[in-house]
């Protein structure tokens, strides 16, 4: 009897295993309507959210949309291969990418796939796309400076490894260009063995965007530690919104890895513009400017993934510069607010700088870094201390005298001073500047010493100037470079160098 019993029971249980492994086997379901790049799927009781979905002929699809009787899914291909009527069966995984050093050099979509005809991407590694943000206790404090090689940024708006700096401003104002030009400046670090692994994820550009900024990397010699995740205008608007959050997945793979990564997202405008199209199509209610309610949660869980770890994990980092595109000026609107509240800051590019032919086209009054003098070397951090107040002076007295008032002597050379603090602030596209470089440039302004320069004769003296420095005073220059900090010594060379050059120049 008792024999009976036990066999009996592990009948049962071997049944019990055999149901389990056929529900985990078929988790299957039918499509009930699809179009717009958007499925509805009966079935499918065992499936995730986000998890990977295989379609009849070859067309995978992300499940978002898991209600009662039905599953709404997103194509992340060609909708015209998918039927009423066809099997879909979910994979049990969330959707993944390839990720490590194999895919350096490469131009691929949203899915790691590779789009720049080179070949195979010779790597095993993937990882989800969605993951958790390293949580408190992970991290560090910000503390460690990123050079962008550009002198407004590096001195007044400091970026630090881990941060997350938003570019905000009008279509066609240089936001990208700050982007390419951060990218081209961690050639010297990757060439002195320290690389800040760079990704750049173009989110609803044209096709000849993209080309022209793998043309410009490949011309500095910068796409060798670089990563570029294509989603472009032409693609469908589910991998759009998948593009960011591959990208994000490809940099923590050099994050938790103890090494230092970048990530460029541009721009989360039109990545919220394709998030709010898939949305809608699945019949999620519109709120503020159409945008789902979920829409400030879509970029938070992404930017929250950026961070410096703390030397118990590695110290490694991932670094975020999202762009937002603004409508004449209008940062007030929904994304922009969205996006400024997540970040530690923000570059904000203004129209009419630019065109007055300030470049970068910097607002030093809206910009900020909430990081600060912690993400600078203690040299760029004491001179840099008094250009921000002397360039607010400038902005300040600028419009008061045009109001045609007579102007007393030490207002006169508070103007002076301005204009050629605004002179050595100008940039040309992709031509970094050395951070000892910039040090040195802007001390002698600061300190008054190109007062007597014709203003319009600032740039050539700059340029004259540091070259000089580096035939004359390499060693001293090597000092502030490695030492990375004014002395009292460097801050006499420096005096008696930009005197001796002026005689020369004059």
């Amino acid at each position: 009897m008792e024999l009976r019993a036990e066999e009996i029971t592990s009948v049962i249980r071997k049944e019990i295993a055999d149901y389990q492994d056929q529900l985990k086997m078929e988790s299957v379901g039918t499509v009930l309507q699809v179009g717009d790049c958007v499925a509805r799927v009966y079935g499918l009781e065992q499936c995730k959210s986000a998890e990977l979905l295989e379609f009849e002929g070859g067309v995978y699809g992300i499940a978002l949309n898991l209600e009662e009787d039905s599953v709404g899914a997103v194509l992340l291909g060609e909708a015209n291969h998918v039927k009423e009527g066809q099997i879909v069966r979910g994979t049990g995984q969330i959707i993944s990418v390839p990720v490590g050093d194999g895919m350096l050099g490469r131009v691929v979509n949203p899915l790691g796939q590779p789009i720049d005809g080179k070949g195979p991407i010779m790597t095993e590694k993937v990882r989800p796309i969605e993951y958790n943000a390293p949580s408190v206790v992970a991290r560090q404090p910000v503390k460690e400076p990123l050079q962008t090689g550009i002198k407004a940024i590096d001195s007044m708006i400091p970026i630090g490894r881990g941060q997350r700096e938003l570019i905000i401003g009008d279509r066609q104002t240089g936001k990208t260009a700050i982007c390419i030009d951060t990218i081209i400046n961690q050639k010297s670090e990757y060439d002195a063995g320290k690389p800040v692994y760079c990704i750049y994820v173009a989110i609803g550009q044209k096709q000849s965007t993209v080309l022209r900024v793998v043309e410009t990397l490949e011309k500095y010699d910068a796409m060798k530690y670089t990563i570029i995740v294509a989603a472009n205008a032409s693609d469908p608007a589910p991998m759009q919104y998948i593009a960011p959050y591959a990208g994000c997945a490809m940099g923590e793979e050099f994050r938790d890895t103890g090494r230092h990564a970048l990530i460029i997202y541009d721009d989360l405008w039109k990545h919220a513009v394709a998030y709010r199209q898939v949305s809608l199509l699945l019949r999620r209610p519109p709120g503020r400017e159409a945008f789902p309610g979920d829409i400030f949660n879509l970029h938070s869980r992404l930017l929250e993934r950026a961070a410096k770890l703390s030397d118990k994990y590695g110290g490694g980092s991932l670094t975020a510069l999202p762009i937002v595109e603004t409508q004449a000026g209008d940062f007030s609107a929904y994304i922009p607010t969205n996006v400024i509240s997540i970040t530690d800051g923000q570059i904000y590019l203004q129209s009419d700088l630019f065109y007055a032919g300030v470049r970068p086209a910097i607002n030093a009054g809206l910009s900020v870094s909430r990081v600060g003098g912690n993400a600078q070397n203690k040299a760029m951090k004491k001179v840099a201390g008094s250009l921000r107040l002397d360039l607010a002076q400038y902005r300040e007295l600028e419009a008061f005298t045009k109001f045609g008032s007579e102007l007393d002597k030490s207002t006169q050379a508070q103007l002076n001073r301005g204009q050629r603090l605004i002179e050595i602030l100008k940039q040309g596209q992709y031509e970094p500047v050395p951070v000892e470089n910039q040090i040195a440039i802007i001390f002698v302004a600061g300190q008054g010493m190109l007062d007597d320069i014709p203003v319009e004769r600032v740039k050539a003296f700059e340029k004259e100037f540091l070259q000089y420095l580096l035939q004359r005073h390499g060693q001293l220059m090597e000092t502030l470079r490695t030492k990375k900090e004014l002395t009292s010594e460097i801050a006499e060379g420096l005096k008696a160098a930009c005197e001796a050059f002026k005689k020369e120049f004059a």
